[in-house]
């Protein structure tokens, strides 16, 4: 049977041709892309502001092997393509059913290769409306191996109405995938924090992508207490981080 990195290196070339052209008529401008790490395990957090935009810009960014987590219903092709229809409608009203009609061959085909893949690739599902622990330990089994996971923040959108919203509060699953990995097994994770701007304006309308990685951070470096003040500040550290990288990009 063959491995995630298999599946993933096989299907390489499809991926980065639905990538390209999820980001038509934008530009990526990257600070910081040496912060990355380049082997071994590695948690990267963000905002998450451009729906799939945002993972085509990781695909396209981030130089190794990436394992993302995703909500569970894009595992399901039905679910997937009500969630297309529910995006379209959201961000362009009444003209939303009249693009999925124009573009239904190419979304059918979009959702009939990510629905069918997504597991292939090593994907991890996501109740975005439940418990998330399961995630959290199939996450944790992917660190230890060596693998570098995208865990961003937020739903895939800029609701207006936010008076924050770029950066959304951050949930505590990656300080306690590093804790767990810390305490249980002596692995001291680097979780590469790094921010988003430009991948919420629409498809094909020109724009420029800000993208601004900062240098590792790590639990260990704010221990102390118990697991779960350590958890709290360590979650807080990473929201402040990816706040701070977001207002230096709004720079250049």
């Amino acid at each position: 049977m063959p491995t995630f990195e298999e599946e993933a290196l096989r299907l390489r070339k499809a991926t980065m041709r639905l990538s390209n052209f999820s980001l038509l008529n934008k530009r990526i401008d990257i600070r910081g892309a040496e912060n990355f790490v380049r082997e071994g395990p590695n948690i990267i957090v963000g905002n998450h502001i451009g729906s799939y935009k945002d993972v085509a810009l990781l695909f396209k960014t981030v130089p190794r092997q990436i394992f993302f987590t995703a909500n569970e219903m894009l595992f399901d092709r039905e679910a997937f393509s009500w969630l297309v229809r529910n995006h379209l409608d959201r961000h362009l009203g009444r003209f939303g059913s009249f693009i999925h009609l124009l573009f239904n061959p190419f979304y059918s085909y979009v959702v009939r290769f990510i629905s069918t893949n997504i597991a292939k690739v090593g994907s991890i599902p996501v109740n975005l409306c439940g418990r998330r622990a399961e995630a959290v330990r199939r996450c944790q089994d992917y660190l230890r191996v060596g693998r570098a996971v995208i865990a961003l923040q937020g739903r895939g959108r800029v609701d207006g109405r936010d008076p924050n919203p770029y950066v959304k509060p951050f949930r505590k699953g990656p300080a306690v995938m590093s804790y767990n990995l810390l305490v249980e097994d002596g692995i001291s994770v680097p979780v590469t924090p790094l921010s988003i701007f430009g991948a919420h304006i629409m498809f094909l309308v020109p724009a420029r992508i800000k993208v601004n990685v900062g240098a590792p951070m790590f639990i260990r470096d704010y221990m102390g207490g118990s697991m779960q003040e350590s958890i709290e500040r360590f979650r807080d550290a990473l929201n402040a981080r990816v706040e701070a990288l977001f207002r230096e990009s709004l720079k250049f």
